[in-house]
């Protein structure tokens, strides 16, 4: 379904075939790295199925699948700068299938509010990073695979440096006010999400 929704989201700026292919392909083989465990096409693709309910709310739907399809594009666990490089590369990619500028500068915007998902002026953009989070909220055998996952990705550093790291991060999501900024996903995933997070906390 991912596939068919890249294209057809394209298909209005370029009638290049092998281009959009060409696109195409770059997204599928950054996100089927064998060092990939959580972040791949798998999320990617839920992630579009938690969007589509609330698409009606949202105000520029390309603009969000656009940062759906980019917005993990470049992740490499040794850097901190992912969501910045991703930005750059949806930059480029976007700009040279002529997608107007406003809609470039929000799908940046949205990418690199992914780093901290803090809550945007921008309905859009907490509506994606929400979605983005929805794997909190999820029922607990989802849940620990995606933290497994995640550890998997991290598996170059030891318990010793890696745990600290972790317990930072879930205790950053716990000391929120609320994890989720849009009534949808908060009334749907808050409450499992805090459940799982101190469950995984105490596990480490």
């Amino acid at each position: 379904m991912l596939k068919e929704t890249f294209i057809k989201l394209l298909e209005p700026y370029t009638d290049q075939t092998a281009l959009i292919n060409e696109l195409w392909n770059e997204i599928e083989v950054c996100h089927s790295h064998a060092k990939r465990h959580y972040h791949t096409l798998t999320h990617l693709e839920n992630l579009l199925q938690q969007l589509i309910p609330v698409q009606d709310h949202i105000k520029n739907w390309n603009v969000v699948l656009f940062t759906l399809c980019y917005h993990d594009i470049v992740y490499n666990p040794l850097k901190d700068d992912n969501e910045e490089k991703s930005a750059e590369l949806a930059e480029a990619r976007l700009s040279a299938i002529g997608v107007p500028a406003s809609f470039i500068h929000q799908c940046k915007l949205q990418i690199l509010a992914t780093k901290k998902h803090l809550p945007a002026p921008d309905q859009d953009t907490n509506y994606f990073t929400d979605a983005d989070l929805s794997v909190l909220g999820q029922e607990w055998d989802s849940y620990s695979n995606y933290y497994k996952g995640v550890r998997k990705e991290y598996s170059i550093y030891p318990d010793l440096i890696y745990k600290p790291g972790r317990k930072k991060v879930l205790r950053h999501f716990l000391n929120m006010n609320r994890i989720f900024k849009t009534e949808y996903f908060y009334s749907k995933f808050e409450t499992t999400a805090k459940l799982n997070l101190q469950r995984e906390l105490e596990t480490l």
